[in-house]
């Protein structure tokens, strides 16, 4: 199974059913067979906005606990990679969840992201690659 990762917004809107990408979010799901992997700061933006509802944080920490995503980790010394990126794309600008995906692709060696954001056609990974949307 080929390896995926997978932004915030994905993520929220699988589980938020009022969210404009809910059901392309779904029906990628259902449709594809990939292993979704993922940072703790993209949880945590995640889950910081599905803070309308307890039990959507919950059911999001549980589809990760049954493996639905892999979590990616990011221990101390990358830290300098990732102050690294977000200094090179400051304009744009990059945030911790963002900068924790790009280290993320370059760790697991995949360019396959599902995202919403138009910014991961601007990052680029340690080998000036960009990483494929197949969300968008």
């Amino acid at each position: 199974m080929q390896k995926i990762l997978i932004d915030a917004g994905p993520i929220i809107a699988l589980f938020n059913k009022r969210d404009a990408y809910h059901s392309r979010a779904v029906n990628f799901i259902k449709i594809h067979s990939y292993q979704y992997y993922t940072t703790w700061p993209v949880i945590t933006e995640a889950s910081h906005m599905l803070d309308f509802s307890v039990n959507a944080q919950i059911n999001l920490l549980k589809w990760i606990e049954r493996g639905g995503i892999h979590l990616v980790t990011l221990d101390q010394n990358l830290l300098g990679r990732i102050i690294q990126l977000s200094e090179k794309f400051r304009d744009v600008p990059m945030d911790l969840a963002d900068a924790s995906i790009i280290v993320a692709s370059e760790k697991l060696n995949t360019l396959k992201i599902l995202s919403i954001d138009g910014d991961f056609y601007i990052y680029r990974n340690i080998r000036n690659q960009y990483l494929e949307n197949l969300f968008l």
